[in-house]
C-alpha cells in the first residue's frame, strides 16, 4: 500500500507545477489528473464535438484512451498513443475541460486507472476532487489556493512568456467564472476536504510551497528532517 498525497484547489493556483516538484523531491509518482481530463477535452475538440453534446461525448469516450508515461525524465500524456502535451494548455481546452468534467461518463473513464496507481505506489495527485472523491483516504490532503488576482497574473505572465496575446482582466474574469462552475457543479464539486491542510500561495514562492508540503509529508510519514 502506497502513501498518497491529494492536492486540490482552484484553477491557476499552481497545483501542477508544485505537485511535479514535490513528487520529484519525494520520488513519488505524479498523476496529473487535470492533464488527463484536458487530453479527453482536446480529443473531443479535435472530433468537432461540443461541450453540450453529451451523447456524442459518451460515445467518443468509448474509443478514447488516456495514459501517463515518462519520456526523457519528464511526464507526458498520451491520447490514443499520441503525446498531446503541447496542445492541452490552451484556454479553449481549459473551458472544454471544465464543462465536460461534470459528466459521470468522463469521470468514470479515468477513475479505475487512477485508483489502481494509488493502490500500488507512493502517488501524488492534484485536481479539484482528489481529497474528497478520488483519494478520500489519502494520508495527506492539501488545499492549495491563491487570490483570483494573483492567479490571473500568473496565467497572464505564462501567456506573455510564450508570446501569446492575453488580457489580464479577461483572464481574471474567466478564472472567477470557472471557480463558480467548479464549486457548483452537481458531480464532485471543488471543495476543501474537512481534513485538508490549507496552503494559500498568494504571498509564497513556488519553492516555499514545495518545502511546506514536503515537510508535511515527512511529518506524516514519520521521517525526521536531517
Amino acid at each position: 500500500m502506497g502513501f498518497n498525497i491529494a492536492i486540490d484547489g482552484p484553477a491557476g493556483a499552481g497545483k501542477s507545477t508544485i505537485a511535479r516538484k514535490i513528487a520529484a523531491e519525494l520520488s513519488f509518482i505524479y498523476v496529473d489528473t487535470g492533464a488527463m481530463y484536458r487530453a479527453i477535452a482536446y480529443g473531443l475538440i479535435q472530433q468537432g464535438i461540443g461541450a453540450e453534446e453529451q451523447e456524442k461525448i459518451a460515445a467518443a469516450c468509448e474509443s478514447i484512451d488516456v495514459k501517463i508515461a515518462y519520456q526523457d525524465g519528464g511526464q507526458i500524456v498520451l491520447l490514443n498513443g499520441e503525446n498531446v502535451n503541447p496542445f492541452i494548455r490552451t484556454e479553449e481546452v481549459s473551458r472544454m475541460t471544465s464543462s465536460i468534467s461534470v459528466y459521470p461518463v468522463v469521470r468514470a473513464k479515468l477513475l479505475e486507472l487512477q485508483r489502481t496507481l494509488v493502490a500500488e505506489n507512493d502517488v501524488l495527485m492534484d485536481g479539484r476532487d482528489i481529497g474528497t472523491c478520488i483519494l478520500p483516504n489519502a494520508e495527506l490532503k492539501v488545499y492549495l489556493t491563491a487570490s483570483s488576482k494573483v492567479r490571473a497574473k500568473r496565467r497572464y505572465l505564462e501567456y506573455v512568456e510564450k508570446g501569446q496575446a492575453a488580457n489580464l482582466e479577461e483572464i481574471e474574469q474567466d478564472i472567477i467564472e470557472r471557480d463558480y462552475r467548479d464549486m457548483h457543479r452537481e458531480v464532485a464539486p471543488l471543495k476543501q476536504a474537512e481534513d485538508a491542510v490549507v496552503v494559500d500561495s498568494s504571498d509564497m514562492t513556488i519553492e516555499e510551497v514545495v518545502a511546506c508540503v514536503v515537510a508535511l509529508t515527512k511529518e506524516r510519514m514519520g521521517v525526521s528532517e536531517a
